[in-house]
């Protein structure tokens, strides 16, 4: 009879990746990240251990949504105050702060529980081409260029 694998936390070694997001498509480029956060590429991913990788997207600036997503696609929130909702578009808050956009829709890919909260620490989003990750010596992913 065989038994099932189960990897150990302090046996699970982590890697760092490079996505560079000049170009991509915003949705597609959230489920690679988000499945490399998760760990389910990986040949020991284990549901109920963080598993995953950590990911590093540059060039948030140079996100593309497809349709008419950029003025139509609205993100809002409550502040809690009556009336207080806050309805932005995708084009205001890509001027404004480009990486939200990216954290959110990987953010919303992940489990809804404390997991998922932990796995979205080991993303860092930058608007540009500088991080200051170069010490962990991330390796690049190879996103397919997207024609539409």
């Amino acid at each position: 009879m065989q038994k099932t694998y189960k990897p150990k936390p302090h046996e699970l070694e982590r890697k760092c990746f490079l996505v560079d997001a000049q170009g991509q498509i915003l949705g597609r480029l959230a489920t690679r990240v988000a499945t490399l956060l998760i760990g389910k590429d990986e040949p020991f991913y284990t549901p109920h251990l963080e598993c995953g990788d950590q990911v590093i997207v540059i060039n948030a600036r140079g996100i593309r949504v497809s349709g008419r997503k950029v003025k139509e696609k609205v993100y809002q929130h409550y502040t809690g105050y009556p009336g207080g909702r806050v309805a932005e578009t995708f084009e205001t808050i890509h001027a404004r702060k480009p990486e939200f956009l990216i954290t959110e829709a990987v953010r919303r890919m992940l489990p809804k529980n404390r997991l998922g909260e932990r796995m979205l620490k080991h993303l860092r989003v930058y608007p540009d081409a500088e991080h200051r990750h170069s010490a962990q010596k991330p390796l690049p992913v190879p996103v397919p260029p997207v024609t539409i």
